[in-house]
């Protein structure tokens, strides 16, 4: 029987990964593509890190990942209908999924692009056509639009943009003469404003949101121009000529002031001041980074990316010099970075890599390649997701295949397992305190959410009503008396109370 309620645990510092911050849209919290956990691992073994899970029906397409509160958010198209998918993260299992309309056909492969975006109990997914809908964290839809409404016609290869939430606004990029950038009401779906001072045909970068010269600012990048937007109008504040050709993707990059931005198709990169009254000024202009698609992360003082025709480089950011290229086999592909490590998958065959974020030089600390790849890509198609590492675990996708594989604590072994945790939980391998001081189980774990109980000790030996047990534990209370049973207390997907057994 239960007995005897106590606030949670000590948390050990090789635990810290399981603290860490969930992934709620497109590059993360901040939209920089950096997740700032620790005690991920530095290397992996010859055939990668453990592989959790591997789901097998999420559709075409090539949406990236939202992880929030234990869920993962994706898109995809099946039987010819884009959808919001929303998975266990923990398991793979399918919780629901919700239509967002008719499939994009495209020769590189059909279906949604985009990232969904969480926010406030509210889910925001954009399909390759450009439907629009928002949810709730049930699937049920709450409003829908489309970009064509707003004036928008899709771009060659269908919107791909992921819906920036931020206060009480989701902004998109329709593109076209009503405005290129509009704002919703996030709880409903009406315009708030349009640009109409900025009227460029949409591109396929997202919007990114900064606080600078004492304005909230909307910043957007099209084939012709690098722009920021007042947050409250839509009114322009300072723009920047960029010469796109083709197709302008990777996402602008804030830092002190100014603006980093790339493509491929031979165009290159720059870095623009934008400085008292918005007045714009470029710092340099060049080459070194011609990015495609695949995205730049900025880590400290210098840029990551794949540079077209290079391979993986890196940057310096104050003044664009090349600072060293990787091994060229790599090509091309899509990164992220994760705990101070570069996590990149080659487009072409499916090499997941892991090479240190330092500017010093270039040493791989890891390789695996995704198995099984899809069967369904299509032949001019290639593995064109982005990574995505949230609370330990590395999610990867090749169209209908998601994968989740362990980087976390016990994410080390030297072979591919099917089982959704290691054999024995690092949370179980400590002597734990209960009810002794702020380092106690309580206080780190109250209101944790249920991902992170079972990424630590793994799924429940027993459960009883919401409530999940773990026996086998070494818990000592304040008055020397032993523990071996805890159960977390769960409402609503959060610890809510914590009791014990003798």
């Amino acid at each position: 029987m239960m007995r005897t309620s106590f606030l949670l645990i000590t948390l050990v510092l090789s635990l810290q990964t399981v603290l860490g911050l969930d992934w709620p849209q497109w590059r993360g919290p901040n939209r920089d593509g950096v997740n700032t956990e620790r005690g991920l691992l530095k290397t992996w073994p010859s055939k990668g890190p453990t592989r959790a899970w591997i789901y097998s029906q999420a559709g075409l397409g090539y949406s990236s990942f939202a992880v929030v509160k234990g869920k993962l958010y994706t898109m995809g198209s099946r039987r010819g209908t884009e959808q919001l998918i929303c998975l266990d993260a923990n398991s793979g299992r399918e919780q629901w999924a919700a239509n967002i309309g008719p499939e994009l056909k495209n020769n590189w492969g059909g279906g949604p692009r985009g990232t969904p975006t969480v926010e406030g109990g509210r889910v925001y997914a954009m399909g390759g056509q450009g439907s629009l809908i928002c949810t709730d964290l049930n699937g049920k839809i709450q409003w829908q639009t489309s970009m064509n409404r707003l004036g928008g016609k899709v771009p060659g290869w269908g919107y791909t943009e992921s819906v920036l939430v931020d206060g009480n606004l989701a902004i998109v990029t329709p593109g076209g003469r009503q405005g290129a950038v509009a704002a919703l009401n996030k709880q409903t779906g009406q315009v708030v404003w349009q640009s109409r001072q900025f009227t460029d045909g949409a591109q396929y970068a997202s919007v990114i949101a900064v606080t600078h010269n004492g304005t909230r600012q909307f910043i957007q990048l099209t084939q012709k121009n690098l722009v920021g937007l007042d947050s409250t109008s839509g009114r322009v504040l300072w723009k920047s000529s960029w010469p796109g050709k083709t197709a302008v993707i990777p996402t602008p990059i804030f830092s002190a002031g100014k603006v980093y931005v790339s493509s491929g198709y031979g165009v290159g990169c720059k870095l623009v001041e934008v400085g008292a009254g918005n007045q714009v000024r470029d710092v340099w202009q060049n080459k070194v980074m011609q990015n495609h698609h695949g995205g730049v992360v900025l880590y400290g003082k210098h840029l990551y990316g794949f540079g077209e025709g290079r391979g993986l480089v890196c940057q310096d950011l104050a003044s664009g010099n090349d600072v060293w290229t990787g091994d060229r086999s790599l090509r091309k592909g899509a990164i992220t970075i994760a705990d101070g490590m570069i996590i990149a998958v080659n487009e072409s065959n499916g090499d997941v890599v892991l090479v240190p974020a330092i500017p010093t030089n270039f040493k791989l600390a890891g390789k695996f390649q995704i198995q099984p790849q899809s069967i369904n890509r299509s032949r001019k198609g290639k593995i064109w997701t982005h990574p995505v590492v949230a609370n330990g675990r590395l999610y990867l996708r090749d169209q209908e295949h998601i994968y989740c594989h362990i980087v976390g604590s016990g994410g080390g072994t030297d072979a591919v397992a099917t089982a959704p945790s290691p054999a024995v939980p690092p949370g179980k391998k400590f002597a734990w305190t209960a009810g002794v001081n702020t380092k106690s189980i309580d206080v780190i774990y109250r209101n944790k959410a249920q991902a992170v109980i079972q990424q630590v000790f793994g799924d429940p030996d027993k459960t009883q009503g919401g409530w999940l047990g773990y026996t086998g534990m070494n818990v000592t209370n304040a008055k020397g008396e032993k523990y071996t049973t805890v159960w977390f207390g769960i409402a609503q997907g959060v610890v809510k109370e914590v009791r014990f057994d003798k």
